[in-house]
C-alpha cells in the first residue's frame, strides 16, 4: 500500500543535525508516510548516520551535488504519496505537525497547501524567538506577495497533484525558491492555516539563507515572475511588496555576527526600502536602532561585535 504522505528531506553534509531531524519525522503521530532522503553529494558521514537508523519508511537516494531546489525536485519524482511535505536537514517538527496539516487539508478539500506557525532555534537547538504567527487562509495571493508568511520550506503539506500542476521548484533561483513555489500555488489554489507552532527552523550563519546578495537577486526575480502571473488588480501592490522585501533583507543583513560588508548591504537595503515605502521614516525609533546597528557593523571589527548584540524592534 502506498504511503499517504511523502516527506522529502534534502541533505548536503548534514552530519551535525540529520539524526535529530530524522527522529522528529519518525516521531510523528501520523505514521502513514515515507521519508525520502535525497543525499545531495554529501562528503561527510551523513549517509552512514542515516543508514544506522532502522525504519522501513526511510528511503535514501544519492546524487551528485545540485543544490536544494534540484534535490526537492528529485524527491518529488520519487514520491508515492498523494501529499508531500519537505523538511530541511537541520530543522525539526513537533510530533503533531503532519497529523494537524493533513486534517486541515481533509477539512478544506479546495485547499492545496496547509501551513503551520514557525518558531526559530539556534545551532544548538535552543529557542531564539517565536515566529510572527500569521493566520491567513483562502485566497492568500495578495498577502503572500507582501509577506512570505509560510516562512520556510520545512513548513507546508501540499497536495502532490497541485505541485505537479505548477511545476517543480525553480532550479535557476539561488534563494527564495520556496516563496516562488508558494506564490505559484497561491495563484491557483486556496491555502489553509494550522494555528499552532509546529516547525522549528534553525538559524545558522552558514546556511544558504545567509547569502544576502543572492537573496536580493532571487527575490527580485521571484517578485517580477509572480507579478507577471498575478491579476491586474494586484499590480499596484508592487511598491509595497518591494518595500517589505527590502525591509526583510535589511534585517537579514544585520543578523549576528555583524560583518562590515553586510553592514554596507544593510544600508543599501534600508535606503531602498524607504524609497519604496517612505512611511518607514515615521518609525523614528526603529530607524535609529537600525542605523545604530549598521554603524556597529561597519565600524566595529566583527570579533568585537559578537558580544554587543542589540535587538531590533519593529
Amino acid at each position: 500500500m502506498n504511503p499517504i504522505i511523502s516527506v522529502i528531506l534534502p541533505v548536503y553534509n548534514g552530519e551535525k543535525t540529520i539524526k535529530e531531524t530524522v527522529r522528529s519525522v519518525l516521531s510523528q503521530t501520523f505514521s502513514e508516510f515515507e521519508l525520502i532522503i535525497i543525499n545531495d553529494g554529501s562528503a561527510d558521514s551523513t549517509v552512514d548516520i542515516v543508514s544506522s537508523i532502522e525504519d522501513e519508511r526511510i528511503k535514501v537516494f544519492s546524487y551528485p551535488n545540485a543544490g536544494q531546489p534540484a534535490s526537492r525536485n528529485r524527491g518529488i519524482a520519487q514520491a508515492q504519496g498523494d501529499y508531500i511535505a519537505f523538511i530541511d536537514a537541520d530543522d525539526l517538527w513537533t510530533a503533531d505537525k503532519l497529523e494537524a496539516q493533513y486534517k486541515a487539508l481533509q477539512d478544506n478539500p479546495q485547499a492545496a497547501l496547509a501551513y503551520s506557525w514557525t518558531d526559530w532555534i539556534d545551532e544548538s537547538g535552543e529557542l531564539l524567538k517565536r515566529g510572527s504567527y500569521i493566520t491567513e487562509s483562502g485566497d492568500v495571493l495578495s498577502k503572500l506577495l507582501l509577506n512570505d508568511f509560510v516562512a520556510n520550506g520545512s513548513n507546508p503539506l501540499i497536495r502532490r497533484q497541485a505541485l505537479l500542476e505548477v511545476g517543480g521548484f525553480d532550479e535557476s533561483l539561488s534563494n527564495a525558491h520556496d516563496w516562488d513555489m508558494w506564490l505559484r500555488l497561491a495563484v491557483r489554489y486556496p491555502f489553509v492555516a494550522v494555528a499552532s507552532p509546529q516547525v522549528l527552523y534553525r538559524k545558522s550563519t552558514s546556511s544558504m539563507s545567509a547569502n544576502i546578495w543572492g537573496m536580493e537577486r532571487s527575490s527580485i526575480q521571484v517578485i517580477e515572475k509572480a507579478l507577471n502571473q498575478a491579476p491586474a488588480s494586484l499590480q499596484n501592490l508592487k511598491p509595497g511588496i518591494l518595500g517589505n522585501r527590502y525591509k526583510y533583507l535589511t534585517y537579514r543583513a544585520l543578523e549576528w555576527p555583524l560583518e562590515r560588508k553586510k553592514g554596507f548591504a544593510a544600508l543599501k537595503f534600508l535606503t531602498t526600502a524607504i524609497r519604496y515605502d517612505p512611511s518607514l521614516l515615521l518609525r523614528f525609533k526603529l530607524i535609529v536602532i537600525v542605523l545604530t546597528k549598521i554603524g556597529m557593523a561597519i565600524l566595529i571589527p566583527s570579533h568585537l561585535s559578537r558580544g554587543a548584540k542589540m535587538k531590533i524592534g519593529g
